[in-house]
Parts: C-alpha cells; sequence; structure tokens
C-alpha cells in the first residue's frame, strides 16, 4: 500500500499533530528497508529492529526512533489490521533510553531535535498558531492529563485545516458540525473518536473562548454494542501463576478490587487502607474519588511494597530530592508534599524522568506496557482464545461478584459507575442457574 494512502487512514485516527506530520516519513524510510509482501510492508520484531540498528548507526537519537516504532505500529493497525506483532518491549526500551538521553541533554544541552521535542513533550511552542497556545496553557491550568493535551492540541489543529484558518474565534456551531459529520461521512470513525473530537472543540470554544454553543445537531457515529471481555473463574486460575512480582499484585488489585489499569498504575501510598480493608481510588473516570474493596490475599505483598517503596524514597531523598507529581494546585499551594511519603507511587518506574511541563527530574510511576505487554503474553501463553486486555480483569470482578450474589447496586458503587445501567451490562455475560436457555440441537436423538 503507498504511503499516502496509509496518510488518508492516518488522518482518519486519533494521532496528534506531530503524528500526523512525521509517522509517514518515518514509514517510508521503513519502507526502503524492507521487501513489501502482496503490495502492503511486512512487519515482524526482527524487521523492526533490523530499521531500528539501521537508525542507531545514522546517529538518529533515541526518541526519535521511538517515534519510528510508533509509525510503524500505527501501519501495522491501520493497513495491515492486525494487533500482532508486538512492539511493546522495543518501545518500552527506547522510552527509557530516550528519557536518559533527555536527562543527560538536559541543563543547557542542546542535543538534536531537542526543538521538535516540545511538541512531543506538551511544553508551549510560540511558533504554534495562537489557538493551540492557548489551549494548552488552559489544559495546563486545569491540570488535564498529558495524554488529554496531546489528543485535544491534535483534534483542534486537524479543525485548523478543516476551516483553513488559524483564527478559531471567527468560527462556530456550522464549522464544528460540519467537521463531526465529516469525521463519520468520509472518516467511518468510531463513535469514542467523534466524542473525544467534540470534547476536544467543547473545550476551546467553551473554557478558552468562554463563548456558549448551541445544539450541535452533527451526524453521529453508529455505536455498537459490545459485550466485555470476561476471563471465567478458571480462565483466571490458569494465568494467575503467570505472574510474579509487581505484575502478580498489580494483577490481585485489578482482579480483586476492580481496578483499572490506570487507576492501579496511579496508586499513592497514602491510598492504601490496610487497618480499615480499602482501597481509596482518586480522580477516577469521571474525577471522581471512590473506594473499593481491599483483597485479603493483597495484604502480605501491599506491606511489603509498601516498605520497598519507603526504603526507595530514602534513597530518593538523599539524592535527587524524592519529588513526584502532585495533581491540580497542591504543588503551588504546598511545595513539600511532594517530597512526603504518603504522596509516593505504590508502583514507582525503576529509573527517574523528567516532567514535560515543569522540567523537574521525578519519579513517575510504571508505564502502561510495564503490565500491558506481559499480560498478553501471558494469557496467550495459556492458551486463552478471547481478545483480553488488563481492564477484562475488572470486567471478571464485576461478572464474579453477580455471579456471587452481590447487589448489583454494590457493584456499581465498587466500579465507580455513575448509572447502574453501566453496570447492567455485566448481567448479559453472566451464567447463572435459571437464565439459561437450553439448545434444541441438545434433545436431539
Amino acid at each position: 500500500m503507498s504511503v499516502g494512502e496509509f496518510e488518508r487512514r492516518l488522518h482518519g485516527g486519533e494521532y496528534a499533530q506531530n503524528d500526523l506530520k512525521y509517522f509517514p516519513l518515518w514509514i517510508r524510510q521503513y519502507a526502503a528497508s524492507v521487501t513489501p509482501e502482496n503490495g502492503h510492508l511486512p512487519v515482524s520484531v526482527e524487521l523492526v529492529k533490523e530499521f531500528l540498528r539501521s537508525l542507531r548507526q545514522s546517529g538518529t537519537p533515541a526518541w526519535q526512533r521511538l517515534q519510528a516504532v510508533r509509525a510503524v505500529e500505527a501501519y501495522r493497525d491501520l493497513v495491515l489490521g492486525a494487533g500482532e506483532p508486538s512492539l511493546g518491549e522495543i518501545r518500552q526500551a527506547l522510552q527509557e533510553l530516550a528519557e536518559r538521553e533527555h536527562d543527560d541533554a538536559a541543563d543547557g544541552a542542546s542535543g538534536p531535535g531537542v526543538e521538535d521535542e516540545r511538541h512531543l513533550v506538551g511544553m508551549i511552542d510560540p511558533d504554534e498558531p495562537q489557538c493551540l497556545q492557548e489551549l494548552r496553557r488552559e489544559l495546563q491550568v486545569q491540570r488535564k492529563a498529558s495524554e488529554t493535551e496531546r489528543a485535544y492540541v491534535g483534534w483542534v489543529s486537524r479543525f485548523v485545516r478543516h476551516c483553513g484558518s488559524e483564527d478559531l474565534r471567527q468560527f462556530g456551531e456550522p464549522e464544528i458540525k460540519s467537521f463531526l459529520t465529516k469525521l463519520v461521512v468520509e472518516g467511518n470513525v468510531a463513535p469514542n473518536t467523534q466524542n473525544q473530537a467534540k470534547s476536544a472543540l467543547l473545550f476551546l470554544y467553551q473554557q478558552v473562548f468562554q463563548r456558549e454553543l448551541a445544539f450541535l445537531d452533527a451526524v453521529s457515529a453508529d455505536k455498537q454494542k459490545r459485550l466485555p471481555v470476561v476471563l471465567s473463574r478458571e480462565e483466571i486460575a490458569r494465568v494467575w501463576p503467570q505472574f510474579t512480582g509487581l505484575r502478580r499484585l498489580m494483577f490481585l488489585l485489578m482482579y480483586g478490587a476492580g481496578l483499572r489499569h490506570r487507576e492501579c498504575r496511579r496508586l499513592r501510598v497514602k491510598d492504601i487502607c490496610l487497618d480499615e480493608g480499602h482501597i481509596v481510588v482518586r480522580a477516577g473516570e469521571g474525577e471522581q474519588d471512590r473506594i473499593t474493596v481491599l483483597p485479603d490475599r493483597s495484604r502480605q505483598a501491599l506491606s511489603e511494597q509498601l516498605e520497598a517503596v519507603r526504603r526507595l524514597h530514602q534513597e530518593d531523598l538523599a539524592r535527587e530530592g524524592g519529588a513526584v507529581y502532585l495533581p491540580y494546585a497542591l504543588e503551588r499551594e504546598y511545595p513539600n508534599e511532594k517530597q512526603e511519603f504518603g504522596w509516593q507511587w505504590l508502583f514507582p518506574a525503576r529509573n527517574m524522568s523528567r516532567d514535560p511541563r515543569s522540567g523537574e527530574r521525578r519519579r513517575h510511576h510504571v508505564s502502561e506496557d510495564y503490565f500491558a505487554v506481559f499480560f498478553k503474553r501471558a494469557v496467550d501463553r495459556v492458551g486463552i482464545g478471547k481478545n483480553a486486555v488488563p481492564r477484562s480483569l475488572r470486567h471478571s470482578f464485576a461478572t464474579h461478584l453477580l455471579e456471587d450474589g452481590v447487589d448489583i447496586r454494590t457493584v456499581q458503587e465498587l466500579l465507580g459507575h455513575k448509572d447502574v445501567r453501566t453496570t447492567m451490562i455485566y448481567l448479559h455475560v453472566m451464567n447463572k442457574p435459571g437464565l439459561a436457555v437450553k439448545s434444541p440441537a441438545d434433545v436431539l436423538k
């Protein structure tokens, strides 16, 4: 498939402006290093490693090689339509290497690509359109996640191209409606993708431009009803022994407490209440706090992990300050809190890294790939054919509680659902006696 076709598909997905600009360039370089098969570029771990070796030999820094891997992943997903092979381990290794190179180049060094890297890390670039600078500034004032900033900046950049002008204040409901409709009609995007684009534009006009918008009756993407992927108790018992160490504890908390993968990674020391027997989940989906059950089986491992975090924090204090990111305006109001033990991550990253917004060197929590890549391999290793992801552990938690007769309102509170109808979807995947329908094929003689 031509790079031009890849680029057209790329513009129909959820990619930031920087990705839209550079991914096609990386794919052109990758195409020069491989032999096409049936009109497509083959993607394998060995081919990607060989491509990266050639980039390294030519002096390409790690952060750009990381971008190249992400471009190949996009080609794999958009063109080949496959989630395999997984390049997560390669991406994780390059991420850590890029962080080390960035740290070495900091404090006055001007290594290659530092200027372009501002677009990746979320720093405000004076060369960007004014609307994007204002958008970034407001997102950062409201302490929105860096992932949200990347996504919103990407969508607003696409809206600028759609309108043909950087002065977005002159436009309004008709242009937004036209843009959202075009995503569905020409881009064939998923409902969540269209909703994210709409959220980005609403944030820009309402929060940045301080302007109320009328009803937006754009053509909506069809939302297909999908049942969650749930692992049976027997499947949980098969895959559970594959995990050790921190990943084993993360598995226990996601399955035993119904945590989302992101919520688990972002747990802090103060969120673990061993004496009270519960976990406090802060700023979950919808920025809501909630309390969920602490599995008894995780108590010993949690105690050991808390002690390990304490020792690591003491070492960080002795060496580099031991600071972590604080939400909202807490860091300004309480500047010393970022070094307190209670705010430390329960699952800290192995290496320090620089905060992309403040530039301060801190210890962050483990990355998304730390658990997700291993989870996928573990599921495949034990022969489970379901398309399970870490969130499937949360789905399994809810389903198994309902199977055990726990009241649906209780399950709703533990999961943090605003509407009980969201929780009721798990009733559809239950196999409760008395509700099953006997197949007519089973009575054939």
